[in-house]
């Protein structure tokens, strides 16, 4: 059976307070931890660097997943392998030579992922498949925590793991950034979605533990997940059952 992973996003973390929050994250089932990289350029913020990443790194033996929302990725990517990044996403909008850094991220021995915006078409992925272990689908625009989930993320993903089996790349997981929280987990794990980017939607909810939060959207994934191979399209409980 694949796994549900839910990877709760840093930037929503409390920074004072960050190595707490770690700890409670593990606690409450992280699948890895999410870093959004942001230059203020390919996006409008600016959020964190390799040193956030390093010092996570040396407190956790969780996976660390660096998306980086920046002009010029390949300036960056063998900066953040050396802090000690598990996976590193590059967007594909933010480079026109995303065969190359792939193949760069490939050779350096961590797994290989890339992002695309809500307005980014699927088909710019079809010859970069062999070189993928993660697409990254954003249901909000890049840039800010708190947004509104775009509908049509949904038909996106559904179309994307069929374009996977389609094109023998099942082994290839499908990441969802941006208003997750147990509704809209419901429709992608639906539609053929297994990672989900937990930010204030769904994990970092004012006035509520983190790490009992991240255990009731396990809780509630998993409900959903138990109907969908109850009753759901037999290619996805197919894919689901492994």
């Amino acid at each position: 059976m694949r796994q549900i992973k839910i990877a709760p996003s840093i930037m929503c973390a409390d920074f004072l307070h960050l190595e707490r929050d770690i700890r409670r994250l593990e606690k409450g089932g992280a699948g890895f931890f999410h870093f959004d990289v942001m230059d203020g350029i390919f996006v409008p913020n600016i959020t964190m660097g390799t040193d956030i990443l390093k010092a996570v790194r040396a407190i956790t033996r969780l996976p660390l997943d660096a998306h980086l929302m920046i002009s010029c990725p390949e300036r960056y990517i063998e900066e953040f392998i050396k802090a000690g990044s598990n996976i590193v996403c590059i967007h594909a909008e933010s480079t026109v030579h995303l065969d190359r850094l792939l193949q760069i991220i490939k050779k350096s021995g961590v797994k290989s992922a890339v992002a695309l915006n809500p307005s980014t078409p699927l088909n710019c992925l079809k010859y970069v498949l062999d070189k993928l272990d993660i697409i990254l689908i954003m249901a909000v625009n890049p840039g800010f925590a708190g947004q509104a989930f775009i509908p049509s993320t949904v038909e996106k993903v559904r179309e994307l793991r069929l374009m996977l089996q389609e094109n023998g790349a099942e082994h290839i997981e499908i990441e969802v950034d941006g208003c997750i929280n147990d509704s809209t987990i419901a429709m992608l794990l639906e539609a053929g979605a297994n990672i989900f980017v937990g930010g204030t939607s769904g994990v970092f909810i004012r006035g509520m533990d983190i790490s009992l939060a991240l255990l009731q959207r396990y809780k509630n994934a998993r409900k959903s997940l138990e109907k969908i191979c109850r009753e759901g399209d037999e290619r996805l409980k197919k894919w689901w059952k492994g």
